[in-house]
């Protein structure tokens, strides 16, 4: 018996040294299953408040120049992949930045069947995207934090908010919600790697980085971004971590040069003074967080302050909200840092696109919001932690924290209800810009596009009438200009419309299509020897686009000039090989230029695709004989 209580104590040991490993691991454990079945509950709540989107319609500004008139992304292809990863100083289908893995993303949406009359491919990625950012910010809360319910209430009231429905409704946005995604794993991987000191997170982070660039370039404040995260709430902000931000210093330059140099090949936008940039930067500020807080009568377009000065109500209370919200900042540095910081944040984030650097038109638009409100949720997140109350239970169990789960499950109610309806307007393209139209009536592109789309509709009367609206209200918009000469020569005005093509090419020179068509008009007029100026200059500046070339081909050989209209019939030929006039026409000058066999291989080709090609089989007939 004596040998047997060693045995059995020992066992007995051994027994609760294992019951105490399991437990501890349980206990560890809990917290991960309860974040992993939040984050669950919070993308579902986001997928259902934002399915309607899945049926939306609507093609919105700049749809067709990425996705439904981009003869790259809607011809997927190896070559046209290589094509977005190759243009990178001049961008050839899409003017401005460079952006390849967005739109090499539209292009494998429209290889999984997305079409201009069956966008839900398109929409069904963004949203899917939209969802993963979701997850993705309850989890870098929780990083931040270490309270998987409030890091699960930040990320549904990011999900759920009115705000988000633009840059998932809208198509071309998709570099918005691909570059936030990007960015949002750069943040998750940076805080992995200060928490435990990995080499290989911060690679990934920097890595994440770089690809987030490729997808939009207004991911470049992230170095900024990562150091105000280091003052808090990591509170690392020391000279080693200071020196771990420059190589990703050294990827926003290198991503700042390329997005300088294609933006510079197109019309440069605008540049405020340096007056009114205080000015914009003090109405944006109070405007986005009015949005934030109040979403109502959000919109696409918002309508500009006119005037930009002390004069506009809204710049008057941008000023005043910005120096009181100052104030504030300032003041609460004497008990936290935790406001300061995230107001930073969210203003380095957004500064891109506040309208100061020339970039774009646009003063203001949900979609810029979308990644810097991050900065407003890490305020809400630490508001949130302190009306929480100190609590490791993982449940909410005290009434503080009952409390506050209910605030925010109401909250996020409302934003859900918001959210249906701000989707509502993106039923169809018309009813969009109607609405846009309702909340920004002056604001010329609004009418332009409706004008368009009018137009398409067959009823050129009100089209015309936006027209007029938009150059009323933009006399220099030369796009308005070029498409008013479109609906006026679609109605005889042949003169008018000459005289407003003219004025859109004086208004922009360097837009080839405005120049096409003016030339286009011009040989109606009979005036040949002015559409070929224009064409030769419309060729030089699109050096790709086969109809330019065809139509000044035919126009050189009219006149004779076969040793110049042949270049430009084989320019044509083969950038579409697919259309036999074309071959045909290449054909007859081959022919009159004495070159007979390459005459007889076009005409060949010619009647290979269209068989009871009669002109074609004719020419054919006569270059055999000349053999």
């Amino acid at each position: 018996m004596g040998d047997d209580l060693p045995e059995y104590a020992t066992g007995e040991r051994g027994a609760c040294s294992d019951s105490v490993i399991d437990h501890a691991a349980t206990a560890r454990m809990r917290p991960c299953l309860l974040l992993g079945g939040l984050v669950v509950v919070v993308v579902a709540s986001v997928l259902i408040a934002h399915w309607p989107v899945l049926s939306a319609r609507a093609i919105c500004f700049d749809d067709d120049e990425y996705v439904t008139r981009n003869p790259l992304v809607q011809n997927p292809s190896r070559d046209a992949v290589r094509r977005f990863a190759v243009e990178v100083g001049r961008p050839s289908t899409v003017r401005g930045y460079y952006q390849p893995l967005t739109m090499i993303s539209l292009l494998l949406d429209t290889a999984l069947g997305g079409r201009p009359d069956n966008p839900r491919p398109y929409h069904r990625t963004n949203l899917i995207l939209h969802a993963a950012n979701t997850g993705l910010i309850v989890v870098l809360l929780h990083l931040l934090f270490g309270r998987p319910w409030i890091a699960a209430a930040g990320g549904l009231l990011f999900g759920l908010h009115p705000m988000t429905v633009e840059p998932v409704a809208w198509i071309s946005e998709r570099k918005t919600l691909l570059a936030a995604f990007l960015a949002l794993w750069c943040l998750v991987f940076y805080v992995i790697h200060a928490r435990r000191r990995s080499v290989g997170a911060y690679a990934a982070s920097l890595i994440a980085y770089a690809l987030a660039l490729l997808a939009k370039p207004t991911a470049t404040p992230m170095p900024v971004l990562l150091i105000l995260l280091d003052i808090w709430p990591l509170g690392r902000c020391d000279r080693r971590a200071l020196l771990q931000k420059l190589p990703f210093f050294a990827v926003a330059g290198a991503s700042a040069a390329i997005t300088i140099v294609s933006q510079g090949q197109f019309a440069p936008m605008p540049i405020p003074g340096l007056l009114r940039v205080p000015l914009i930067l003090c109405h944006n500020a109070i405007f986005y967080l009015h949005k934030l807080i109040w979403p109502v009568d959000l919109t696409p377009c918002y309508p500009y302050p006119e005037p930009l000065g002390m004069a506009s109500p809204a710049v008057l209370a941008g000023v005043i909200g910005t120096g009181l919200l100052a104030v504030l900042l300032i003041h609460s540095l004497r008990w936290t840092r935790a406001l300061t910081v995230g107001w930073l944040f969210f203003f380095v984030a957004i500064l891109p696109t506040m309208g100061i650097i020339g970039f774009t038109f646009v003063l203001t638009s949900d979609k810029y919001a979308y990644l810097p409100s991050l900065g407003i949720l890490l305020v809400i997140a630490w508001g949130l932690a302190r009306a929480w109350g100190p609590s490791d239970d993982l449940l909410p169990r005290t009434p503080r924290a009952v409390a506050t789960l209910g605030v925010v499950l109401v909250l996020a109610g409302l934003c859900a209800r918001a959210t249906r309806q701000t989707i509502e307007p993106w039923r169809d393209t018309q009813r969009l810009y109607r609405h846009m139209l309702s909340l920004a009536p002056r604001d010329p592109r609004v009418h332009n596009n409706l004008a368009l789309l009018l137009m398409a509709k067959g009823e050129p009367d009100e089209a015309i009438r936006h027209y007029e609206a938009a150059m009323r209200a933009r006399p220099t918009y030369e796009l308005a200009h070029r498409n008013f000469a479109d609906a006026l020569l679609e109605q005889g005005r042949l003169d008018e419309a000459i005289r407003e093509y003219t004025e859109a090419v004086r208004l922009n020179p360097n837009l080839p299509l405005t120049r096409g068509q003016l030339a286009k008009a011009l040989v109606r007029r009979g005036d040949v020897d002015g559409a070929i100026v224009h064409l030769e200059r419309a060729v030089q500046l699109k050096s790709d686009a086969p109809a330019l070339h065809f139509l000044l081909a035919k126009l050189l050989a009219q006149r004779g000039r076969l040793d110049e209209a042949i270049p430009h019939f084989e320019a044509a030929a083969r950038l579409r090989p697919d259309i036999p006039d074309v071959h045909n026409d290449l054909g007859a000058a081959l022919l009159r230029a004495g070159r007979v066999a390459e005459a007889i291989s076009h005409f060949e080709q010619a009647l290979r695709l269209k068989p009871d090609f009669e002109q074609a089989r004719s020419n054919l007939a006569a270059a055999r004989s000349r053999q």
